[in-house]
């Protein structure tokens, strides 16, 4: 993998670990409709497509918009409660910042919890451009995303890296034809990006520093 100018990351278990909160209001919100709580390993599996899309996987179709009114209020608070940052995170994005290589999210996550996570794990300051999936109109796969972020920061495909913890996202960096870094220990197995070539797998953020 070439020298990159530009790291691009997911949010939810890449740099940050919110599964936690997700869980709790979603089981608070189930609770609200008499329904029986869903189990932490389920919902890690189930994330990653921005909160509409995985409330349709637990509630009726009929009364969707009372469970996300529900779900978001509750969620507010959890993710300042319950959010981390994941294991050296921080260490890697400021190792990052001082080689002078520009930086950018790109989740499905709606734009205002991205910022509470960010603000909560006081990780916002190392970015240069955030893209959320509502207020681009585009959810990963679609590359949609990674398109503004290269226009913004006037940086060429090749020069640029994503990196994220879910299938979806070694799909968006395909759709886009950019190089992939795949970290282990979010959503998805290593297993299910086997199909992937475009990418690199690691373990652990620190082993980004090998190509800044």
């Amino acid at each position: 993998m070439n020298t990159k100018k530009l790291f691009i990351f997911d949010l939810d278990g890449t740099i940050a670990d919110a599964y936690a909160a997700i869980w709790k209001s979603l089981n608070f919100t189930r609770k609200r409709f008499k329904l029986g709580p869903v189990p932490y390993n389920d919902v890690k599996r189930k994330v990653g497509r921005g909160d509409r899309l995985f409330m349709e996987m637990f509630f009726p179709n009929d009364r969707m918009e009372e469970a996300l009114d529900i779900y978001r209020r509750h969620h507010k608070k959890a993710l300042v409660t319950y959010s981390k940052q994941k294991k050296n995170a921080k260490k890697v994005l400021s190792r990052l910042r001082k080689k002078s290589c520009l930086l950018a999210i790109a989740s499905n996550r709606p734009y205002y919890f991205t910022k509470v996570i960010l603000k909560a794990l006081d990780m916002k300051k190392y970015f240069n451009i955030i893209a959320c999936a509502d207020k681009m109109r585009s959810v990963k796969p679609d590359p949609g995303m990674l398109y503004y972020i290269l226009r913004k920061l006037h940086v060429k495909i090749q020069d640029a890296v994503f990196i994220g913890d879910m299938d979806i996202d070694m799909e968006t960096a395909k759709r886009a034809k950019m190089d992939a870094v795949f970290i282990t220990g979010g959503s998805s197995s290593l297993n299910s990006v086997k199909r992937y070539k475009n990418k690199k797998v690691i373990h652990s953020l620190t082993k980004i520093k090998t190509w800044s």
